[in-house]
């Protein structure tokens, strides 16, 4: 019979996963919590000298897009397009940092697990 064979996980030891699960459990609370949290978490991008304001939440739901009534007045639906593009974009990557912020520390605790993250 080959070295190893009919054991899970290799050459790790068996006896802890009892702790190993609770740990996995508990870092899943954590994470639910967080996207929750990140769910009600607002970030605004501001653009086009602020007369269009994009606010999304931390899982990247856009909110509200607010434009200036003045700024339609002197802009063209091309100029219109690539300002709202970019206050999306921005927008959307402020969501992600925070989001990269709030569960990087879960995804940490992983990576303690031996599980390869």
């Amino acid at each position: 019979m080959a070295k190893g064979y009919g054991k899970m996980g290799g050459s790790r030891p068996a006896g802890n996963t009892g702790a190993m699960r609770q740990q996995l459990v508990d870092l899943q609370r954590q994470m639910e919590e967080q996207q929750a949290k990140l769910a009600e978490t607002l970030v605004t991008s501001t653009v086009g000298g602020g007369a269009i304001k994009i606010v999304m939440t931390g899982d990247q739901v856009c909110k509200s897009v607010t434009i200036d009534p003045d700024f339609l007045k002197d802009t063209d639906a091309e100029m219109l397009q690539d300002i709202l593009l970019s206050g999306i974009n921005m927008a959307l990557e402020q969501s992600r940092k925070l989001q990269e912020n709030n569960l990087g520390t879960i995804s940490g605790g992983l990576s303690g697990l031996g599980l390869g993250f």
